[in-house]
């Protein structure tokens, strides 16, 4: 038996929780509800990658900078500015308070610590610039029918990652808004998303299929490398798994032919 208002409910926390899109007004958000919703974190993905290739279609096609010399180098700069926008910032974020932690050169729980503070330390600042340098590199070399795909591929494939660490891996602390997608996810959460990420990955074909493989075994990598430093992933390890993985789908879509 199926709730459709459930099930509506539970997407629409993971997608006002994931990203910056208040699409209906919600007041109540318990912890049930933020686990329920991974299972949708491929489909809030695809949201978020429809945007992302809606926007870039419409630049190269109906606005006068493409017809200006570099202009696909200042399309790559907005298209990195706008998927900041989408995600509130979110996943950089987490990607910033995890170098922070884990090049600390600290002992487990004093890393734990540094990933809770607030303020933001020079490892992540090298961090977030690296990773910004990065895929705006990616943004400009990937040739413009490839980018469009890519585009659309590495948020759902990066959330899927996402939904890896959380049911495949242990909680790092006691408790935390991660904790509540890790404890409340349920046992059938990973086949769902999985099922979801393959309706919408392989009609892109090889390169969809490869960026898939690729991306989640670098995607474990990650998972295993913060796990065994941390003994166990986080709220900010997802985000920063989530960033990677995302260069990673990049990567993929730029070399593969």
């Amino acid at each position: 038996y199926f709730n459709n208002e459930v099930i509506m409910n539970n997407f629409f926390v993971g997608l006002q929780f994931l990203t910056s899109l208040k699409i209906v007004k919600q007041t109540e958000w318990s912890l049930e509800s933020f686990g329920k919703s991974v299972k949708y974190f491929p489909l809030i993905g695809a949201v978020l990658g429809i945007i992302m290739a809606s926007f870039y279609f419409i630049a190269i096609k109906y606005l006068p900078l493409a017809h200006i010399y570099l202009s696909h180098n200042f399309l790559a700069i907005l298209l990195f500015a706008l998927s900041i926008i989408l995600t509130g910032a979110l996943h950089c974020d987490g990607f910033m308070d995890t170098a922070d932690g884990v090049f600390s050169g600290r002992s487990k729980d004093r890393m734990l610590e540094i990933m809770k503070d607030s303020c933001v330390g020079s490892n992540a600042v090298v961090a977030f610039f690296i990773l910004s340098i990065l895929k705006i590199a990616l943004f400009m070399e990937i040739p413009s029918d490839k980018l469009l795909l890519a585009l659309f591929a590495a948020p759902i494939l990066s959330r899927f990652n996402m939904v890896i660490a959380i049911t495949k891996f242990p909680y790092a602390r006691p408790d935390g808004m991660g904790k509540a997608f890790a404890e409340y996810s349920g046992a059938t959460t990973f086949y769902i998303a999985l099922l979801f990420t393959m309706l919408l990955i392989i009609p892109l074909g090889k390169m969809g299929i490869s960026a898939f493989i690729i991306s989640c075994l670098g995607g474990l990598f990650f998972c295993n490398y913060f796990s065994k430093i941390l003994g166990g992933l986080t709220g900010d390890t997802y985000g920063a798994i989530t960033e990677l993985c995302e260069v990673i789908v990049l990567c993929c879509f730029l070399i593969i032919s």
